[in-house]
């Protein structure tokens, strides 16, 4: 089976998955925040967090600032504030805060991980020692990008959303072509929450097959169900949103896992990888001892007398299973009793001929 390592651990398909606790920018531009959120996430089992390393020129052309002068994503400004550009300059990670934020991170035992959009962020989160590069969705088929990644010779999660089989196939050859070594994919639907009808969890195993590699779950649903449903499937990695308040305002704290459903599918979902178990029929120990109590054994219907002989009228199969088995009870129609036997005992071997 093929794997990954990312900092010394090692990823695989149908294993306890990786969980990356995606905060990308909602910290909304407060480090103490972003602190809470990676502490919250340490605490409630996530091994990774990420972030998003983009600036307001290096994702957002002036054409499209100029359409969004009052952005407010159809919430009627709930969540939102201003415009476009002014969020983007509110909430982007400034490059001292990077470094502040690996700092922390190493301090607690947390990974830091963030998505880089250009050359410069690609640069600076090496120069951070990330220990792997995760492409977003959006940027499959930036060739450039993914060039300058590759080069990095780093482990790369390329997330999937919105992405043909033969787009993934072209990205996934830059990789290879720069011989990166450790890749995995994500499947992903890049809308934020999707339909349950949209969400083709199928797609995990059928890119697992497609590509031998081991292939995650980029989760933008509501709750848990999804994503625990992925982890019965085999997926290695788990990224969700998350924050500690859905109720903050900024892009995605509504479609965020908070620190109870983080914790969920932390807990849940390695029992499930446990619960997974093996291929091959297995009758544990635990089962064995159950087997006495609740399979059955042959008992007598009636009190019979010596010498009488036994017609399928005369037995029937009752707890306990310490006894003979009901599967041999036709071996025994036929033959005589050399002692006398008590209504609903057990069949005994020394009783017949």
């Amino acid at each position: 089976m093929k794997q990954i390592n990312i900092g010394g651990k090692i990823i695989q398909d149908f294993d306890v998955p990786y969980i990356i606790a995606e905060i990308g920018a909602n910290h909304n531009g407060d480090m103490n925040l972003a602190k809470k959120m990676i502490i919250s996430a340490k605490e409630n089992g996530a091994d990774a967090v990420k972030f998003q390393s983009w600036s307001p020129s290096s994702i957002v052309s002036r054409e499209e600032y100029d359409k969004n002068q009052k952005y407010d994503d159809g919430d009627g400004g709930k969540k939102h504030f201003g415009s476009l550009r002014e969020m983007v300059e509110k909430y982007y990670l400034r490059e001292e805060q990077h470094y502040e934020l690996k700092s922390f991170c190493d301090q607690i035992n947390i990974t830091f991980s963030s998505t880089p959009f250009t050359k410069y962020e690609v640069d600076l989160l090496d120069k951070c020692d990330v220990p792997f590069f995760k492409i977003a969705s959006m940027d499959i088929n930036n060739f450039q990008l993914l060039e300058q990644v590759a080069d990095k010779q780093k482990p790369v999660i390329l997330s999937t959303g919105m992405s043909t089989i033969a787009e993934i196939d072209k990205a996934l050859s830059i990789l290879q072509k720069f011989n990166v070594k450790d890749i995995a994919l994500l499947h992903c639907i890049s809308i934020y929450p999707p339909l349950y009808e949209d969400i083709n969890l199928n797609n995990i195993p059928m890119l697992r097959q497609t590509f031998g590699l081991p292939v995650g779950f980029s989760d933008h649903t509501l709750g848990t169900s999804i994503p625990l449903a992925s982890i019965a499937m085999g997926a290695c990695i788990i990224e969700k949103h998350f924050t500690t308040d859905k109720n903050l305002p900024g892009w995605d704290h509504l479609i965020s896992a908070d620190p109870y459903e983080l914790k969920i599918i932390r807990e849940e979902g390695d029992n499930i990888v446990k619960s997974l178990g093996s291929f091959k029929r297995i009758v544990s120990p635990a089962e064995q001892e159950k087997k006495i109590k609740f399979r059955r054994s042959i008992v007598y219907t009636k009190n019979l007398p010596s010498g009488h002989v036994i017609t399928i009228d005369d037995l029937t199969s009752k707890r306990p299973g310490s006894g003979v088995s009901p599967e041999l009870i036709d071996s025994l129609i036929g033959r005589k009793l050399n002692i006398s036997v008590e209504e609903d005992t057990l069949l005994n071997w020394t009783q017949i001929n």
